[in-house]
């Protein structure tokens, strides 16, 4: 009898997408009980680091060589982690593929996790895994005056061979984000699988050194959010032609300068992106907004991702969202096929009360993600993400709590109106 089972059952996982890796016999407890295997639904996979976040803010300013007295406290980050969790808050069920230990800051983020809903099945988990740890000290603007990062543990666990078990994971996914905390053999696994399937990858570059990481997967990419910093670290690691040292310098002016001005500064750093096959690239500018650049207009006005989930929250976003962003009222240069070199868009910032500022950029893209899985478009979506952001560098954690969906809406229309083409 249970020969005859065993048989059926990897006759049955030939039509499921599942890995060679696979431990058929995991699957037979469920079908012996009689209970029906599930289809997972189409939800973004995100696939990077889960960190622990220690933020110390000194209450007078720091001196070398001695304490100072001000207030640590524990937040949970890691930029995936961020951005899935930020998904999370709009109504996504994102499949985290990620590593932690069992010690203190893996049990509390996986506390955290599961609490949230969220599934653990991609995150690996070990007694050898020491869960990655950044401790970051504060200035009283809320930026990073100094920090260090503990994170190798990414590199070192989060290996192809793990991230090739959740295959099917990737491959019914509408859209897979990778982080660069992956070693460069894990991002091209990750590309490839979601390349076999056309599923649109984003790249999401952590910081300047890893940014490089970009080159070997470029190819692949169909969507990245540099910082400037970040952008002329991949633009120098796709190119050999030394164009950007007027760029460097940009970061020692002041920061009156109009955004059309650092847009002929960052030209020459995009472009190079574009060039090489990436589609959208949504340069972040902190209080002066987000520069949205394409070959094409019609990346930005194609209606959101294949694979779309429009039940629940992402159902009430996208008609809120479709209201105070009207489609047909997309800045008008953008209707026209036509475009010079390449079409940049930009958009505003919104005032907010800064309490935090890191993670900002996370949610970001983690509105944006969220957006385009509802089913908006790409200008639609980035003013969503835009949002989001205010919303978090408005909290004392990386991710607020929760989101509002009236306010979102609100601030999203506020920054779709205000949205303007500089290049075309």
């Amino acid at each position: 009898m249970e020969n005859n089972v065993q048989r059926r059952i990897d006759t049955l996982s030939g039509h499921l997408l599942l890995p060679p890796e696979t431990d058929h016999r995991r699957l037979r407890p469920i079908l012996l009980r009689g209970e029906p295997l599930r289809v997972a639904q189409a939800e973004p996979v995100v696939i990077g680091g889960m960190v622990l976040d220690i933020h110390a803010t000194p209450s007078t300013p720091a001196k070398p060589r001695t304490t100072t007295p001000g207030t640590v406290c524990y937040v949970l980050g890691g930029v995936a982690r961020n951005i899935a969790e930020c998904m999370s808050k709009f109504g996504k069920k994102p499949f985290m593929i990620s590593a932690v230990g069992f010690d203190v800051a893996g049990n509390l983020l996986l506390e955290h996790w599961k609490s949230a809903g969220l599934s653990m099945e991609g995150i690996r988990k070990g007694q050898d895994i020491m869960t990655a740890v950044v401790c970051s000290i504060f200035d009283n603007s809320g930026e990073v005056a100094a920090g260090v990062a503990s994170v190798e543990v990414i590199e070192k666990f989060l290996t192809p061979e793990w991230i090739n078990l959740f295959k099917y994971n990737i491959c019914s996914a509408p859209v897979l984000m990778i982080d660069a905390n992956l070693s460069p053999h894990a991002l091209e696994t990750s590309c490839k699988l979601a390349a076999e399937s056309g599923i649109p990858v984003w790249f999401e570059p952590v910081s300047v050194a890893k940014s490089r990481r970009v080159a070997s997967v470029v190819k692949y990419i169909t969507f990245a959010s540099p910082n400037e910093d970040e952008l002329i670290s991949m633009a120098k690691a796709l190119s050999s032609r030394n164009m950007f040292g007027s760029i460097q310098k940009y970061n020692t002016l002041d920061t009156s300068n109009s955004v059309e001005s650092l847009l002929q500064v960052l030209q020459p750093a995009i472009w190079v992106l574009l060039e090489e096959g990436i589609e959208n690239v949504m340069v972040t500018l902190g209080s002066n907004g987000v520069f949205l650049c394409s070959k094409s207009t019609l990346s930005f006005m194609k209606i959101g991702l294949k694979r779309t989930n429009g039940h629940g929250f992402s159902g009430e976003l996208y008609k809120s969202v479709n209201s105070s962003c009207p489609p047909d009222q997309s800045p008008s240069a953008l209707q026209s096929e036509r475009s010079s070199k390449f079409v940049t868009l930009h958009f505003p910032a919104i005032h907010a009360i800064v309490q935090r500022l890191t993670g900002a950029g996370d949610c970001l893209v983690g509105g944006t993600i969220s957006a385009l899985s509802s089913g908006l478009n790409l200008v639609q979506s980035v003013a969503v993400g835009i949002a989001a952001a205010k919303a978090a560098v408005e909290s004392e954690t990386n991710v607020p709590s929760k989101y509002n969906l009236a306010t979102i809406s609100d601030d999203a229309g506020s920054v779709y109106s205000a949205a303007k083409v500089l290049s075309h």
